[in-house]
This record gives C-alpha cells, structure tokens and sequence, in this order.
C-alpha cells in the first residue's frame, strides 16, 4: 500500500455518500488503503462544537506512522484541514469547501502540503469566492465546475481530479 486516505463525508451524508465512495474506488485502483469514518453519530448532536470531535474521529483512523492524505466533502473537507495540522500528511483533497461554520470558533486551516480543491460556481451553501480567496492564499490547485454544493453532476469528474491528485503524490 502506498499509504491511507482519510475519506470524510459531509454533515448530512454517510460513509456510504456517492462522492467518498467513488474516492474510495480510486483510492483501491491505485493502490491506497482508504477509510471512511462514520460521523452521523456525532452530527446527530446538531452542536458546532462537535466539530472537534468529528476531527478527532479523523485523526483515529489515521495511523500512527506512513504517509496519509485526508480527503472530504463538505463538512468532511473542513474536518479534513483541520486533521491535516494536526497529522504529519503527504496531501489534503478538498470538496465544496466551507472556510466558516456558523457557531463553531475556528476558522478553516490545513497544512501547508499539496493540496487540491473542488468547488461548484453555484455552490448555495459554501460561497464559491471564499473557497477562491482560499485556494489562492494557499497557490492550491483549484477546479470550479458548473455545479452546486452537491456536485452531483461532477462526481465522476471529483474521482478523475482526485486519481490525479494521488498520482502526483507518487
């Protein structure tokens, strides 16, 4: 294996979620362990401040030593950002990317390690210019689709941007 991908789903989705499952494909056809923590416990809670515990729940399923890229949708992006300054990781693969949460006190980070995003133009609940001025500050590839928050209509084009993300790792 060349590694684990952390593949977090968004707040009201489950391991099982279309996108992280196509990643989770990708992950298995070039050679990644992957694994897809289940949150829905903890976003039963409906509390921001569960966040912390959903970033928690990340950094378990990461392993203690080998390479590791966190990888999430939605709130699963957000959650991964934050898992990445708090565990040495070779990448972090972002989609429909919220930079705030109402309520919850931190601002969206993420280590400063290859980094690539996705975001849809009509993005109604992350705003499409944040996710720019962030991408921007960072030099992170950016890939903006004709889509909303679901990118529904993009998933094959998330798994194809994401096998090339983890082929640049290599």
């Amino acid at each position: 294996m060349k590694g684990r991908v952390v593949l977090s789903h968004g707040l009201e989705s489950g391991p099982q979620a279309t996108k992280v499952s196509a990643l989770a494909e990708v992950c298995a056809e070039l050679g990644w362990d992957s694994v897809r923590p289940d949150y829905r416990d903890i976003d039963a809670r409906h509390d921001p401040q569960a966040i912390d515990s959903r970033i928690a729940r990340a950094l378990a399923h990461a392993p203690a030593a080998g390479r590791v890229v966190f990888a999430g949708s939605s709130m699963g992006a957000f959650v991964s950002g934050f898992a990445s300054i708090e565990r040495v990781c070779a990448g972090v693969f972002l989609i429909a990317l919220p930079i705030a949460i109402p309520d919850y006190p931190r601002a969206f980070v993420a280590a400063d390690v290859p980094m690539a995003l996705i975001h849809g133009w009509n993005d109604e609940l992350c705003p499409v210019d944040a996710a720019i001025a962030f991408a921007q500050s960072r030099r992170a590839v950016l890939h903006l689709v004709d889509d909303d928050h679901r990118l529904g209509a993009h998933v094959q084009y998330c798994a194809d941007m994401f096998r090339h993300f983890l082929a640049s790792l290599s």
